[in-house]
């Protein structure tokens, strides 16, 4: 057998675990309050409380999948407005477009999920191993009992966090308090225990065990913003004619002609993703700015301006090669590309806006039942049969009646109701039984298909709504 099948090479490479160091400074400062802001809303909000009323739950934030609605505070989204929900998608899609533009991967190094909770999970490694060199040793040492002990109470800590992750996930399709009780006395559905164990074992292996790999094999993304970048785009670069050639000897010969850069490695060491920005820009690189933090420091130890790291565009590159200050942050962040996507933004927010004031307060739907499709009564009159759904989304239950037009073709009745008048509870549906009826030798009684129109009026205040649809004569058979 040669070398080569006893050998062979490996499509992929092992991976080699990352242990990035503590530091700090402004971009690691601004990180650990988007954390903690981040997570702050997403384990609090489903226990904030708001009052809507007697009729309807006071969790600020609910979607109540059961009665198909969501609550977000003071609004109220029924299954009708779906496309509330896709206009937010929407936004949230050209904002990330918007903000990728300008600043590059921003929301993968600062508000990204899998880097929250990876943030997270390695300060909780920090605190119980130690900083990077005491990671790295313990990593390298044999299985004692120090190092069970550490590693089993780190593991202990990232689950706890994990379950508490997917037990806040579920809070927000129930009210809290109540699910929260059902939970610890087990009497919760089955579905809310199997979400938050799935949701779990997720966030304990994609936050701890996996970490840069999600970013790099899992996410779409790092693959698809080359499209929404451009040679004006801010993002983390490192400045290679300023820091080369990068020496440590500073004392010995031909150090004056060496670059900023010490070689000290300090960048790689704090990055979480492990990578040396000095390669250039790298797929798996987020943007985080922990490196600038990192390199500034070492920058103000050796008394070399600060930057040699730092925000910066490509087009920016040749200015400063020759000498030329860069442009203003202003001018790279406002631009065509990103004008046009904050017009695109705003118009969609705006539309969301209009059509949420001005979205009626009650509707109907019409379904003509088609079996039969009329009934021939004993007075020769044509009778269909029509499935009306009546939504009332006041706080509180309302009188309705209905009508049809033309008035004087047509004669309309509710079955149960009188007057063609009933009451329809407070934020709810109601199906009704409605029948029009054409008088015998009428013309719609004798036409094949007329057309009318039913409407809705609430007897309490003035709303009116209506639907179209079709009444079907004698010339159907």
């Amino acid at each position: 057998m040669s070398s080569t099948d006893q050998n062979p090479d490996r499509l992929y490479s092992a991976r080699e675990p990352i242990f990035p160091r503590r530091v700090s400074g402004k971009f690691r400062s601004l990180k650990w309050w988007l954390l903690a802001i981040c997570l702050g809303i997403y384990y609090l909000l489903p226990w904030m409380r708001w009052d809507r009323g007697p009729n309807l739950p006071d969790q600020a934030v609910l979607i109540d999948l059961a009665n198909r609605r969501f609550f977000f505070f003071t609004i109220e989204i029924w299954p009708h407005e779906f496309y509330f929900v896709a206009g937010l998608l929407i936004m949230a899609g050209l904002g990330l477009f918007l903000f990728t533009s300008a600043l590059g991967r921003v929301w993968c190094g600062y508000f990204c999920p899998q880097t929250v909770w990876t943030d997270l999970f390695i300060l909780v490694e920090r605190w119980v191993e130690g900083d990077r060199n005491k990671r790295v040793k313990l990593w390298n040492a044999r299985w004692d009992t120090r190092k069970w002990r550490l590693r089993l109470t780190k593991w202990a800590l990232w689950l706890t966090i994990a379950v508490a992750t997917g037990g806040a996930w579920v809070f927000y399709f129930a009210d809290a308090p109540t699910l929260l009780w059902n939970l610890v006395t087990f009497q919760a559905h089955a579905v809310a225990y199997s979400t938050i164990l799935v949701l779990t074992l997720t966030t304990l292996i994609l936050g701890g065990f996996m970490r840069e790999q999600v970013c790099v094999y899992m996410c779409p993304w790092p693959r698809i913003q080359a499209a929404m970048m451009d040679e004006d785009t801010l993002t983390i670069g490192y400045r290679e004619w300023r820091g080369e050639p990068r020496g440590k000897h500073r004392k010995a010969e031909g150090a004056a002609q060496l670059g900023d850069c010490i070689d000290c490695n300090a960048c790689v060491n704090v990055c979480p993703m492990g990578i040396d920005i000095r390669d250039g820009q790298q797929l798996a690189c987020i943007t985080c700015g922990l490196c600038i933090d990192a390199c500034d420091d070492v920058m103000d130890k050796v008394g070399k301006p600060r930057g040699l790291i730092d925000y910066m565009a490509l087009s920016d590159e040749a200015r400063e090669r020759a000498g030329t200050p860069a442009k203003a942050v202003w001018r790279h962040v406002f631009r065509v590309r990103t004008i046009f996507y904050t017009l695109l933004w705003s118009a969609v927010g705006v539309g969301l806006m209009v059509a949420l004031f001005i979205r009626p307060d009650i509707g109907m739907t019409v379904a003509p039942v088609r079996n039969p499709i009329f009934v021939t009564m004993s007075d020769g009159s044509i009778r269909n049969t029509y499935d009306v759904r009546v939504r009332n989304m006041h706080g509180e239950a309302r009188d309705f009646q209905l009508s049809v037009t033309p008035a004087e073709a047509f004669t309309i009745s509710v079955e149960g109701a009188e007057d063609a008048t009933f009451t329809v509870p407070a934020d709810e549906t109601l199906l009704k039984r409605v029948y029009i009826v054409a008088p015998a030798g009428s013309a719609p009684a004798s036409a094949s298909t007329s057309e009318v129109r039913i409407w809705l009026e609430g007897l309490a205040a003035e709303e009116r709504t209506y639907d179209d649809t079709v009444f079907n004569g004698r010339g159907m058979k």
